[in-house]
């Protein structure tokens, strides 16, 4: 698999994909382990837990209530500053669209 990711002369891991120049968020490809050592834009980053296929991690370190981009449009923002390749999901970003739903939220759904 070639390198989809780059920033000029830096180099990005090739399991990262970027969608839009404009992203600061890349997507995996693959699942990447806690532990694995990226380089993201020419820096070497080592991944502080696992991030599964198809997940967000930050492009570059982002400051709390800053907005993330995807596909070139902003998505949501994060609830705190995330460094780069920290991973971006519902424990640090928040729609700004949509009500923002997991499995262990404790609510229930009642059909009417």
């Amino acid at each position: 698999m070639s390198s989809i990711v780059n920033s000029g002369a830096q180099h990005t891991d090739a399991r990262l994909i970027l969608l839009s120049p404009e992203d600061n968020c890349l997507i995996a490809a693959a699942r990447l382990p806690e532990g694995e050592t990226l380089e993201i834009e020419g820096e070497r980053v080592t991944l502080a837990k696992t991030i599964g296929l198809g997940h967000k991690l930050a492009r570059r370190a982002l400051a709390k209530d800053e907005k993330v981009v995807r596909y070139g449009a902003p998505i949501g923002h994060v609830t705190e500053s995330v460094a780069r390749g920290e991973h971006l999901h519902t424990h640090n970003l928040e729609s700004d669209y949509l009500p923002t739903y997991t499995h262990d939220a404790g609510h229930e759904f009642v059909s009417h």
